[in-house]
């Protein structure tokens, strides 16, 4: 019974195969082009960020806390996490992987803050949408980590696109579901003042849908984090290195430091961008 399924096995891994194929042989030039101008990006904020002194980037990043949240527990907090990551000599790759962090995040959401909020305003897009979102959620990365490979080649821009294809859903499913939460009776009154759908979206809706948005952006960060080990398996620079190369040669404490750097950088991003809770009247 087996040999007879098998005898009439669909060659999907092969069309994949071919078009991969195709796309290397007409379309290099783009990808090439893509590669070229993503990597420079990431490598000039890399660097902008390594110029500055460690002591430095620790102030504006304790200025930002105390701005967006005004909280002298997380500024010393951030100090202390930013000071124990430079006293353990990851500063480097700690820089490195806050700038990839950085462009895969702000790449999920200039598209899937749209693509969310379109869905929420058309149900026919959402059900299409929604088995690809699945299927970009739960297939192995290592699986999407083939093809951008050979497209974009070795280095960090493979890595990136491997962390948008796998970080992009959370954006795109909590923006729909932050839009398509806002009351009803909110979307009539703006309606009875005469909004238009532009103004409804604006002044209504996106001001309601803020904080799930926000929980999206949040959770893209922590996602596109845990890209970090994989993306250094093509060549990305960062903490994912160091973890890398312990795995290799059974290096306990460098792969414990490297780890507790990677934690590190995760609970600062979410505990300053988390949405400030609101004080009760």
């Amino acid at each position: 019974m087996e040999e007879w399924f098998t005898g009439w096995k669909l060659p999907l891994g092969r069309w994949m195969e071919n078009a991969i194929g195709v796309l290397n042989d007409h379309a290099q030039e783009g990808f090439d082009l893509v590669s070229l101008l993503l990597g420079g990006a990431i490598e000039a904020l890399t660097a902008l960020l390594l110029l500055l002194p460690p002591v430095v980037v620790m102030v504006l990043a304790a200025a930002g806390a105390w701005w967006l949240h005004r909280s002298w527990r997380l500024v010393a907090f951030i100090l202390l996490a930013f000071a124990l990551i430079a006293n353990l000599g990851y500063w480097r790759p700690t820089m490195e992987t806050l700038s990839l962090v950085v462009f895969a995040t702000a790449t999920c959401v200039l598209i899937g803050v749209p693509v969310g909020i379109a869905s929420a305003h058309r149900p026919w897009l959402h059900a299409a949408l929604r088995p690809v979102l699945d299927l970009m959620q739960t297939i192995p990365t290592f699986v999407y980590l083939i093809p951008t490979l050979i497209l974009f080649g070795l280095g960090v821009v493979p890595g990136l696109i491997s962390t948008v294809i796998f970080a992009i859903p959370a954006p795109i499913r909590l923006t729909h579901l932050g839009i398509t939460s806002v009351p009803r009776q909110m979307i009539e009154a703006g309606e009875a003042f005469g909004a238009t759908k532009r103004q409804l979206l604006w002044k209504v809706e996106l001001p309601a849908a803020l904080p799930t948005i926000m929980a999206g952006i949040t959770q893209c960060i922590m996602l596109s984090l845990s890209m970090v080990v994989i993306a250094a398996l093509v060549g990305a620079d960062g903490l994912g290195k160091p973890v890398v190369r312990a795995l290799n040669t059974v290096n306990v404490s460098m792969g414990f430091e490297a780890g507790l750097a990677i934690v590190i950088l995760a609970i600062v991003l979410d505990r300053v961008l988390r949405q400030p809770a609101r004080k009760a009247r």
